[in-house]
């Protein structure tokens, strides 16, 4: 199995749910551009498809033709589009409150690739945060775009930090936050889910998309073969003690 985290994340995310799963060899990766692992090149956005051909590629080098994955957030997002594009080396898709990306319209997609453009020239000259102690950086984790536990917002911190001459500051690619070149549109999303065979099983979190999206839920109503559990917390309720039951969901997932 393979372990896909969410964005500005790193593999840390999985380090709590791991040990609770059965029988199973576990890979949880710091995707491009996150924890340790290296960054794209410059002027390079971080389009989430370009991650689905990598995960293939960890999959062949670990000798593995067919695997599961989990995903959280952006990793679900990726997860999905793995499983939608060779269906046939998916065994299980476990997903934690996230799915798909937002959907855009295709006259949109002149102004996307100005904003990423736009986005990647400005960024080049942006000055990253320098924190003084890991404390501080990790009390700046927790209170990041997605409120964090102390203890979880530590075990992302401590793998994704570097030093620098005046303390530390992040070592994922500041590119993440450029937007996309391209987005996909609600037809492509679907292509996509409609191809997987894998049984998947989403965890979402009554405090997490669910807050954010409306009609998140509703939506789901169109892809019945996706079974939908929903949970108490936060985006990141697999790093608190929501683990235990999203364990127990996932062992029942991988037992069939």
């Amino acid at each position: 199995m393979l372990a896909l985290h969410g964005w500005l994340d790193n593999s840390a995310s999985f380090t709590p749910l791991a040990p609770l799963l059965d029988n199973v060899h576990l890979l949880a990766l710091d995707m491009a551009g996150h924890g340790q692992s290296g960054h794209r090149a410059r002027f390079s956005p971080y389009n989430v498809w370009q991650d689905v051909g990598e995960i293939f590629a960890i999959a062949d080098q670990m000798g593995w033709e067919k695997f599961a994955l989990i995903g959280h957030s952006r990793g679900a997002i990726v997860s999905m589009l793995s499983a939608g594009t060779f269906p046939e080396r998916i065994t299980h898709l476990g997903l934690i409150d996230g799915l798909w990306p937002q959907p855009v319209l295709a006259a949109d997609a002149p102004a996307q690739l100005a904003r990423s453009i736009t986005g990647l020239l400005a960024q080049q000259t942006k000055t990253p945060a320098v924190y003084a102690d890991i404390e501080a950086a990790v009390n700046a984790r927790a209170n990041g775009h997605f409120e964090l536990s102390h203890q979880a917002a530590a075990l992302l911190t401590e793998r994704g930090l570097r030093l620098v001459p005046d303390g530390y500051t992040w070592s994922t690619d500041p590119q993440l936050f450029v937007a996309s070149a391209m987005k996909l549109t609600q037809a492509h999303i679907e292509a996509f889910i409609q191809r997987i065979t894998a049984p998947v099983k989403l965890v979402l979190a009554k405090e997490g998309l669910l807050n954010r999206f409306e009609q998140y839920q509703q939506n789901l109503a169109a892809f019945p073969h996706i079974e939908v559990e929903v949970l108490p917390g936060g985006h990141h309720l697999h790093m608190e003690a929501e683990s235990l039951k999203i364990a127990a969901l996932f062992n029942d997932l991988l037992s069939h």
